[in-house]
């Protein structure tokens, strides 16, 4: 069972079908024993550094213990970035802390937000990531994570390179939307969903 965690913040239709596309079971839930019983927990993201962290507060103590739990744990767009420290996007409000580092606004000299199709750069080795280096993949955003941890998996080239995806034990996260990403972003699922504990 994949549980996507429902926190109002999330495109959770488009992430559920890309699981129901591999044959897996989502379950989009706000209750706290699913997700406390989770095996494959997933936080997708849209919106506001800021509202999301209000919205995400309820569930922070289910998170911090199902990634100390090392139970695999997959975060999309905003959800990465919700991991970080903090955002320059809204000063002042902390982000989740899990992963040391800021988030920072896309160059200036570059297009915002970036939209389309852009390759990966695999950095290191990955448990998600297998083969899919130089492949094309979907992103949306406007800010992007600056780790002052080793925790980058892949990178994007966008004028300079960018963090497109970390990755550390059990928690992965990714800048770009593999439910949007045709096969290649639906083998990423595929490989989340084959983690074992």
């Amino acid at each position: 069972m994949v549980t996507i965690i429902d926190y109002g913040s999330g495109n959770l239709r488009s992430i559920s079908n890309g699981f129901l596309k591999i044959g897996a079971k989502p379950k989009i839930t706000k209750d706290v024993e699913e997700i406390v019983n989770a095996k494959y927990l997933v936080l997708p993201g849209v919106g506001a550094f800021a509202s999301a962290m209000k919205n995400v507060e309820v569930f922070k103590n289910l998170i911090l213990e199902h990634i100390n739990n090392d139970k695999p744990f997959l975060r999309i767009c905003l959800g990465l970035q919700l991991l970080f420290s903090n955002s320059d996007e809204n000063p002042g409000v902390k982000g989740l802390d899990v992963f040391k580092g800021n988030i920072k606004k896309l160059p200036e000299n570059r297009k915002v937000p970036h939209i389309g199709w852009n390759s990966l750069e695999i950095v290191k080795n990955s448990k998600i990531l297998d083969d899919l280096d130089g492949k094309y993949f979907y992103f949306v955003h406007s800010f992007h994570g600056v780790p002052e941890m080793d925790i980058v998996s892949s990178t994007v080239n966008y004028g300079v390179d960018l963090t497109a995806s970390v990755e550390e034990n059990n928690i992965f996260a990714t800048q770009f939307h593999p439910e949007k990403s045709g096969n290649f972003g639906l083998k990423i699922l595929k490989n989340f969903i084959s983690i074992k504990d």
